[in-house]
Formats: C-alpha cells, sequence, structure tokens
C-alpha cells in the first residue's frame, strides 16, 4: 500500500501534531509513504528522517492556481493507493485520479471541503454522527481515534521553570485560544493555594492571559512555557493534567495524560465529555465553572488513592482503544479496505 498524506493547515496545534504522530506509526509499520506540508523545515526534517517522501507546498488559498496542480503533478509521479487529505484546505485541493481520495476530520468542518473524497475519518464518534446527518452515506463515514505516542525522555525538572520541587504543578497542554478556556484555569488557580499552572502553548492570547495572571496576583504560581514539543517529559513531571476547553472535539491531550500515567480534569465539552468516565479514568467539571474546577482539583490532590485509580482506569484505555499499534493497525485496515 502506498500512501500520500496531505496537510495545509499551520506550524502549531493538535492535529498538526497527530498528523506527525500519524506518519511516524506508519512508518515505523513499514508503510511506503509520501507527505506534502507547508514548507516548515523542521517538520520536513522530522518525517524525513522517519523515511517519508516530503514535499513542501504554500495552500495560497483561492487565488493559487500553482498548488492544486504541483499536488496533481506530484500524485501522478508517487501513484499512490490512497491520498489521505487532513482537514478543509488539504481535502479541497486533492487531485482526482485512479487513486481513492480520503479526508481526515477532526473537528465539525462543513463537508464541501470533501466532495473529492470517497471516504471520510472522524477522530470522534459524534463527528462521525454528524457527517451521516449532514448527508454522507453511513458506509462512507469511518471513527477512527487518536493515540499517543510515548518516548523515553525524562521528566523535565521544576528548577527549569522556577518551581519548588515540592510544589503541586498542574499542566496544560493547548493553543492560547478562547476555546480552549485557560482563563478558566487561572481564575481556578486562585483558589487553589500552594499549586503552580504550567502553560506550554502558543497563540493570539498570550498577552490577555499574561495580563489575567498579573491582575489575579498570580505572577509567582503561574509558568507561559510557550509552544514545546516535550510533551512526554513536562506531562512525566506534573501531578494533574488539565483540559478546561470549551470546545474541543476530541482532546488529545486527555489521551497523552492517560499513556503518562497522570490523572486528567477536564472540562466536559465535546472530545473530553464523549472520552472519560467520570471518576474512573478522569475527572469532568461543567464546561466554564472556575470554581468547580477548583475544588474538583483540591479534592484531587488530597487523595493520592483516587489519584492511583484514576491513573489505572487511565492506563486501561490507552491499551484497549488509543495505543498506536491498535490505531495504527485500524488506519491500515480501513485504507486497504477502501483500495480493494
Amino acid at each position: 500500500m502506498r500512501i500520500l498524506q496531505v496537510m495545509a493547515s499551520g506550524l502549531h496545534g493538535g492535529a498538526e501534531v497527530f498528523y506527525e504522530d500519524l506518519v511516524l506509526a506508519m512508518a515505523r509499520a513499514r508503510v511506503d509513504q509520501a507527505c506534502v506540508i507547508r514548507p516548515y523545515p523542521m517538520r520536513a526534517a522530522r518525517l524525513s528522517a522517519a523515511g517519508a517522501r516530503v514535499s513542501t507546498m504554500v495552500f495560497g488559498g483561492p487565488l493559487d492556481i500553482v498548488t492544486p496542480w504541483k499536488l496533481k503533478r506530484l500524485a501522478r509521479v508517487e501513484n499512490p493507493d490512497v491520498i489521505l487529505g487532513w482537514m478543509n484546505r488539504a481535502s479541497t485541493n486533492l487531485p482526482r485520479g485512479p487513486w481513492v481520495n480520503v479526508g481526515r476530520l477532526g473537528g465539525y468542518y462543513n463537508l464541501k471541503y470533501y466532495r473529492k473524497c470517497a471516504h471520510l475519518i472522524c477522530n470522534t464518534p459524534d463527528i462521525a454522527d454528524y457527517v451521516v446527518r449532514e448527508g454522507r452515506p453511513a458506509k462512507e463515514v469511518h471513527y477512527i481515534p487518536n493515540f499517543c505516542p510515548v518516548t523515553s525522555d525524562p521528566p523535565v525538572t521544576r528548577a527549569d521553570f522556577a518551581t519548588p520541587a515540592d510544589a503541586k504543578v498542574l499542566l496544560i497542554l493547548a493553543r492560547l485560544h478562547d476555546v480552549k478556556g485557560i482563563d478558566v484555569a487561572i481564575h481556578a488557580l486562585a483558589q487553589i493555594p500552594d499549586a503552580y499552572l504550567w502553560i506550554a502553548g502558543d497563540g493570539p492570547l498570550e498577552t490577555q492571559l499574561k495580563n489575567l495572571t498579573a491582575e489575579l496576583g498570580l505572577e509567582a504560581r503561574v509558568r507561559f512555557l510557550g509552544w514545546r514539543d516535550d510533551r512526554s517529559a513536562l506531562l512525566r513531571a506534573a501531578d494533574i493534567c488539565l483540559v478546561p476547553s470549551r470546545f474541543e472535539p476530541f482532546g488529545n491531550v486527555v489521551v497523552n495524560a492517560w499513556a503518562h500515567d497522570i490523572p486528567v480534569v477536564a472540562a466536559a465539552s465535546q472530545g473530553p465529555g464523549f472520552l472519560i468516565a467520570d471518576g474512573i479514568d478522569g475527572l469532568k467539571v461543567p464546561v466554564d465553572d472556575a470554581a468547580a474546577l477548583a475544588a474538583v482539583v483540591k479534592g484531587l490532590l488530597s487523595d493520592p488513592g483516587l489519584s492511583a485509580r484514576l491513573i489505572e482506569g487511565g492506563r486501561s484505555r490507552v491499551a484497549a482503544e488509543f495505543s498506536e499499534g491498535t490505531v495504527v493497525k485500524r488506519y491500515r485496515e480501513l485504507l486497504e479496505s477502501v483500495i480493494r
């Protein structure tokens, strides 16, 4: 099986991270792959080092007539069995040919961008249901979740981020956007004495969130780490992973926390609401409720037994549903079936 994977999105974000994760995992499974991405040298280097053939294109929008032409020419050269388009811009630019076009959706996107796709892969059952409600035949719509790779990186040290060695650390891995609810977590921290909050991510709300931190007098206990590529090292150093998102179609971070044996507390938005069995493999709180988030975090920090049970529950979920081997097997089986 030969695959051409096309990603036309930005440099940072959950979908972008999982695109790399899946390409690298497919490479470990010895799948013949070519990749098309925007010209990001570090991403290109990582994918090339794994053995994927990498091409870069600008994907400049409706007036860009060069990228569709280059993509079709590359497809003719690569002669893939399947072209996998990631999200809207890539999928709308997929060339038609003797291959099978498949779109991969990580959100509730407008399906007009997927008219060239014979099949659609959705990373939650709810997104798959939405796609069917919007008119795609159920036989063309498939659910395959994400997974989280686990590296052997040792935990970062608290001293790296001016944090006391005995402090309780709450970790957020997210873009700094309004939908991620990071402001809610900052408000909650004001009600959790002595805990520190590490925020790993970048985005347009950085200044606003830093100003909120200062207004609440929390600068001594909040650390803005910027975008980080060392997820495993950060997760291994934290006590609780927070996912306070107002809107989260899947919630990669929930699976990340499970895979790294760290308890997770999440707002019950779409993805985390579906993923987490409350009290078994994580704890859920209402969206936009800082007081509830603070109360649940304080309770978890004071109950080592509950923490251990949540960690074990998350570990079991990963083994059963979200391991790299399980997810890659499902991708391969599906793509081989659509080729047939």
